[in-house]
């Protein structure tokens, strides 16, 4: 028993501690929060939602306990957090890679899921076709006629542009501006900006407005979707791992994309089609 001011009151168990489930910005890692969410709740867990927390800060927030668990990607983990380099590895050693690695960090890894969404660049159809750009190679021959929608980020970490201009030659491009990552497409749409760094599997790239450039060199390795959870908490919370192993066996690529376009394309708001999509699949 504790006693606060004379007055005791029952100690609260750790398995009835609530579950933090934070995400990143953008609307994948936002979507599939909210799935980690309701797969927790319908296990029995009370859940505290933390979205949209900054790309640069999740990693040390899941560290040091400030969330629980968040969708991270195996690739992620291992080139930009552990600065290991996966080039050339296969999913199930990516995902070894990182299990091993954050064990250090006091995290742990559940099961992968199939979906693997890659670091990639994605172009405006329309400037893909006049300047015959395929690839990233094309893109690097012909970056002096193309304006980059970058971000913060993509510029500093080893898989992202300095890992573009080390595989494929320096991306002298006509220009290069950083925004918020979640406005990439709509800076793109307003014809303010050409190329962006995209991740394979969102939505907008199911249209033709935009085109997803071939990684020709095998730049990029499997991103798997993966839960990334606080070692202490998944100890006190047992049903978590089974919870979300059993959510994460059903998130192929194509489910991702679709997901991503209900969201991104379509307009609908990410907690109900995460609803509807768990509601179709628990």
């Amino acid at each position: 028993m504790l006693f606060i001011g004379g007055v005791s009151s029952p100690t609260v168990s750790a398995s009835a501690k609530p579950i933090i489930v934070g995400s990143k910005s953008f609307s994948e890692s936002k979507t599939v929060s909210e799935i980690y969410a309701l797969a927790l709740e319908h296990a029995g867990y009370k859940v505290v939602r933390k979205p949209n927390i900054s790309n640069s800060v999740v990693y040390k927030a899941v560290k040091t306990g400030q969330i629980d668990v968040y969708p991270e990607y195996t690739g992620t983990i291992v080139e930009a957090y552990l600065k290991k380099n996966a080039s050339g590895k296969s999913a199930p050693q990516i995902a070894k890679l990182a299990k091993d690695g954050v064990k250090k960090e006091g995290l742990v890894t559940f099961n992968y899921a199939p979906g693997d969404n890659r670091q990639g660049v994605g172009i405006r159809t329309s400037v893909a076709k006049k300047y015959n750009i395929k690839t990233l190679s094309d893109l690097q021959k012909k970056a002096n006629k193309v304006r980059f929608v970058s971000q913060g980020e993509f510029d500093k970490r080893a898989d992202a542009l300095p890992g573009m201009n080390k595989k494929y030659g320096k991306y002298n491009f006509k220009s290069q501006k950083d925004y918020d990552d979640s406005l990439k497409y709509k800076i793109m749409s307003q014809g303010k900006g050409d190329a962006a760094p995209v991740s394979t599997t969102d939505g907008q790239l199911a249209t033709s407005k935009f085109t997803l450039l071939k990684d020709n060199k095998n730049l990029w390795p499997p991103y798997n979707l993966v839960p990334l959870v606080n070692k202490k908490s998944a100890e006190s919370h047992p049903k978590m791992e089974k919870a979300l192993n059993k959510i994460d066996a059903k998130l192929t690529t194509k489910q991702l994309t679709n997901l991503n376009k209900k969201v991104d394309v379509d307009g609908q708001n990410y907690k109900t089609v995460a609803k509807n999509w768990y509601n179709a699949n628990k």
